[in-house]
């Protein structure tokens, strides 16, 4: 294949953690990039969004990091002389070994993320040789969707709780709650699926407080709510549902157990208060007319998709939303049915274990440290989920690095090993993790660009891009396998995890640490899916488009044949009322679905002096806080404080006037975009813009972590749409 004169294309499949994958056909002239197309092969093609499209930017951007470096002015203050990857390694080995040694091996602790999200070039490659060494301490709790991973793995018993998106063709009605595919993505080729659905007359319905890109493009109704009380409407809903004898009680009966429970809470029996359209109106904001209009619409049209997002999820007690969204698709008899959903995270659909199969890359020998752990309070088996490995929340991090044994921690924690992963950036309470990062011993940050995190590094190690090694992803509105084909040889001296792994291991004298070659243990691990009948042709072509005879329908066999499907639960049904649950004997982790008031809401005496509730969104333009650097995209969007007129208006706010938006954990400094579509006593900072303190500290880069709190909910919920704050006139 060819473009222009000497140009060759490739196809190489592209996955950011961005929330979807895509095909990117990328032209390449005497080793460079010269431009980016997308997929123009055989539908369904997944599509780039801007960010996809922009990746050459991202590769050439004058600010990659190229060389491996030391740090030689403060920590944190972004001052690094270049070193060889010789002298990086040997460093690194011996600060390993000095603080395993002086220490223990559990002052050791390691933090990863998605960043360029792939199969095999990941951070388990670093996770392989801290085992080998004696191990290290792990966190737990995932940035996106705790909550619903609670939640599912309490009432299901699994976690792979989605459809494909094509199944939304067959819904009557579908529910987008707190669910902004136009931006978030949500697997490449979801917003397709909608647009197909609005075209065929499938009302769609918008429960959210913002009026987004999403609902503005699908949506029939918009329904504004107050942040973290979703709960609150869907357990009205249900009152609606139970008075009106309108719930699918046989299949309540055949499926599920704990119902009962469940409708003596929502009707009042248990504590006296009926759960009425007209309690949550009052909680939620949401008229009562329209709670009960919607919970008869929603329990009558059959089949009808409540997609639960994960936004309202990441908040004080998100788990409850989750259980709660849940049980009402149980009740109106959704679950396992075309064109239905389990009521489970909406972004559920891409579980490996659902129709994804592939073989085993390099194993990790158990993590000694973490392997003689005793069982973490309240936590539920949750086989094959990520992160869930650790004793600390990844909330309390920063609370666990400064405080330690002292502070009832399992260790006194002394070097962070960090992979692709922007810590402080992306972490609650910004401030208090930059004094964290201070009192460290040690931090090696593995790192393509200079972002707010890698300033605090002592040793600073340059990874390859995407377009930069081969390997594989998985993605899809309706599944793909992904090969991620080596267009151009990494820039500079960037190495991928996998070399740098077994250049450190070398290092470190570790025998009999692998014994395959990159080409190998990807052959090794397409030739375990029995989907890929050629890896050529799949290395070829950069994609695998899955053929399904119809769309695949989470917990399809459990609801058609129960007796040789009984869900992985200990009662082998749907448990609304979970009895693991009853056993933790804690009341802010109920048995059944309850709505459980958030701390920093707008009834927390903490809002008379911030009396503006803060959500952190997600933006088209960044991937978190990738993206951020490149200039092609800073160009879509300006960072700023979305706020309603009523709220700008009273005080003294115009469109584009600077602001500080402050509470007592920090402050930072943007303009406010003035928007009726975001309602009162609510504003919006998109998440991931790179913190940028002064010399007083206050942050200039619209920073939202600067003032959300490092807490998460009982369940493990990461609270960043749970927090408090005031804006003026800077």
């Amino acid at each position: 294949m060819s473009g222009n004169e000497g140009e060759q294309a490739i196809y190489c499949t592209h996955s950011s953690h961005c929330g979807g994958g895509c095909l990117l056909k990328v032209y390449v002239q005497d080793g460079v990039v010269t431009r980016i197309e997308t997929d123009d092969q055989a539908e369904p093609q997944f599509r780039a969004c801007a960010r996809g499209r922009a990746y050459r930017q991202r590769v050439y951007s004058p600010d990659r990091l190229l060389h491996p470096m030391k740090r030689v002015g403060a920590r944190g203050e972004g001052k690094f002389a270049r070193i060889s990857w010789d002298e990086a390694l040997e460093t690194l080995a011996k600060q390993l070994i000095r603080v395993r040694d002086t220490y223990g091996a559990a002052s050791i602790l390691f933090k990863w993320s998605g960043g360029d999200t792939s199969v095999f070039h990941n951070a388990m490659c670093h996770y392989r040789v801290l085992s080998h060494i004696g191990g290290c301490s792990d966190v737990w709790g995932t940035f996106s969707f705790d909550g619903g991973l609670f939640a599912e793995q309490a009432t299901f018993g699994w976690n792979d709780t989605g459809n494909t998106r094509d199944d939304l063709l067959n819904s009557k009605l579908i529910i987008m709650w707190g669910w902004n595919p136009a931006v978030t993505i949500q697997n490449t080729n979801t917003a397709w699926y909608l647009a197909k659905a609005k075209e065929a007359g499938v009302r769609i319905v918008a429960i959210d407080p913002r009026y987004t890109e999403s609902n503005a493009t699908f949506a029939d109704e918009w329904i504004p709510i107050i942040p973290g009380t979703d709960c609150a409407m869907l357990i009205a809903m249900a009152y609606v549902i139970i008075k009106g004898g309108l719930q699918d009680q046989a299949f309540l009966d055949r499926y599920t157990v704990g119902f009962e429970q469940f409708k003596a809470y929502v009707l009042g029996d248990e504590d006296g208060i009926p759960k009425t359209p007209a309690w949550a109106e009052q909680i939620t904001g949401v008229p009562a007319t329209t709670i009960e209009r919607l919970a008869r619409e929603y329990a009558t049209t059959k089949p009808a998709a409540l997609m639960a997002g994960i936004a309202p999820g990441r908040t004080a007690f998100g788990e409850q939303y989750h259980r709660a969204a849940i049980t009402l698709a149980a009740m109106t008899g959704n679950i396992g049915k075309h064109g239905g959903s389990s009521g489970g995270r909406s972004w559920a659909t891409a579980g490996p274990t659902a129709y994804f199969r592939l073989g085993r890359g390099p194993r990790a020998p158990r993590n000694p440290v973490e392997a003689g752990a005793p069982p973490r309070r309240n936590a539920l088996p949750a086989p094959g989920v990520a992160m869930r490995r650790g004793q600390i929340n990844t909330a309390k991090m920063s609370d666990a690095i400064l405080r330690g044994k002292a502070g009832g921690y399992p260790a006194d924690y002394r070097l962070l090993y960090q992979v692709d992963t922007d810590y402080p950036n992306q972490y609650l309470n910004v401030n208090k993790a930059v004094r964290a990062l201070q009192s460290l011993e040690f931090v090696v940050v593995f790192e393509q660009f200079m972002t707010p995190g890698a300033k605090f590094a002592d040793l600073l190690m340059p990874t390859s891009s995407s377009l930069e090694k081969n390997d594989i992803a998985l993605d899809g509105a309706t599944g793909f396998y992904g090969y991620m084909n080596k267009a151009i040889e990494p820039l500079g001296e960037a190495r991928t995890h996998f070399q740098i792994s077994l250049d450190l291991a070398a290092k470190l004298g570790i025998a009999d640490f692998n014994d395959k070659t990159e080409e190998e243990w990807l052959r090794e691990i397409v030739k375990g899916s029995p989907d890929i009948a050629s890896y050529e042709t799949f290395k070829k072509d950069g994609i695998h488009k899955l053929q399904m005879a119809e769309p695949y329908v989470a917990f399809k066999a459990n609801i058609d044949d129960p007796a040789n499907n009984p869900f992985p639960t200990p009662s082998g049904k749907i448990e609304i009322y979970s009895q693991r649950l009853a056993d933790m004997n804690d009341p802010l982790i109920p048995p059944i679905p309850k709505y459980i008031e958030a701390w920093e809401g707008r009834n927390d005496p903490l809002a008379k002096k911030y009396p503006l509730q803060l959500i952190t969104t997600h933006f088209t333009r960044r991937a978190h806080s990738q993206y951020e650097n490149i200039p092609w995209l800073r160009e879509l969007q300006p960072q700023a404080i979305s706020m309603n007129p009523l709220d700008a208006e009273a005080r003294g706010i115009k469109e584009g006037d600077s602001v500080r938006v402050f509470n007592d954990r920090g402050e930072t400094i943007m303009p406010a975009h003035v928007t009726e579509r975001i309602m009162p006593g609510v504003v919006d900072i998109p998440q991931g813009a790179w913190y940028s303190p002064d010399e007083k500290g206050v942050d200039r880069g619209g920073c939202c972590n600067v003032l959300t709190k490092d807490e998460h909910s009982p369940g493990g919920a990461f609270c960043s749409n749970t927090t408090l704050v005031q804006v003026e006139k800077a």
